[in-house]
């Protein structure tokens, strides 16, 4: 018991300390976002803003951290582009950097018909491959990186994504009770490995202080009445 609390606890600060320097790089903003599903967020999460050596060195080490410490079981990573290919390089070679050397490998969005050919590169998909992405908004993304490891004859076995906005997916237009990381961790079976969720978001904005702080509460007011409106039930 002590030692699962201890684990939880490593995890709860990880995550904090993530969701901290994605404000400080300014990928986690605050103000009127829209979202691919029309709603209004008073969030956004823009991965491609970690534009520089220090920012994906760092990042890359908070993926490899929160990986191997949610005991996912994996023999290769692969990135889905065009976001996934530089985090599954990055990833791979922190990993390897902590004593963990795996494969990697990534798509590309259409073939090439002279070289190598095809549409895969990298290592050959095999055995059990943990997808690499920076978030997960209906889950789309993730089948389609399905599709080409099983018809590479591997195993589509997990997804590790940064942050989990924990809110209601939509299909054909339409709110759905679940969010995109459940229905890839219940409906396809894959596990799935988060960084932060929105709940760390939270925490981190009730822990404003100071002269900043007035400003973080204020934005954890929008952020939590967007939540209660389209968050879903963390053990759907």
């Amino acid at each position: 018991m002590v030692i699962g609390d201890a684990r939880q606890d490593d995890k709860n600060l990880l995550a904090l300390e993530f969701v901290r320097f994605a404000v400080d790089a300014g990928v986690l903003r605050f103000g009127e976002f829209k979202t691919k599903a029309g709603r209004m967020s008073p969030y956004f999460f823009n991965a491609g803003l970690f534009d520089d050596g220090a920012k994906m060195g760092r990042l890359a080490e908070f993926y490899a951290k929160a990986i191997i410490a949610s005991g996912v079981e994996f023999d290769m990573v692969f990135g889905p582009a065009y976001k996934g290919i530089p985090l599954a390089a990055t990833v791979a070679v922190e990993l390897a950097r902590q004593g963990r050397n795996v494969p990697f490998a990534y798509n590309r969005k259409e073939a090439k018909d002279h070289g190598e050919g095809g549409s895969l590169v990298g290592a050959p998909l095999k055995g059990r491959v943990l997808i690499i992405d920076d978030v997960m908004s209906a889950g789309t993304a993730a089948r389609e990186s399905i599709a080409l490891i099983q018809a590479a004859g591997a195993i589509p076995h997990g997804v590790a994504i940064a942050l989990d906005r924990q809110e209601m997916a939509t299909e054909n237009g339409q709110d759905v009770p679940h969010s995109a990381v459940q229905y890839v961790r219940n409906q396809l079976g894959m596990q799935v490995c988060t960084i932060a969720n929105l709940a760390d978001l939270l925490l981190y904005l009730d822990q404003g202080s100071g002269d900043a702080g007035q400003s973080m509460q204020e934005h954890h007011a929008r952020v939590l009445a967007y939540r209660q409106r389209y968050g879903v039930n963390d053990k759907g």
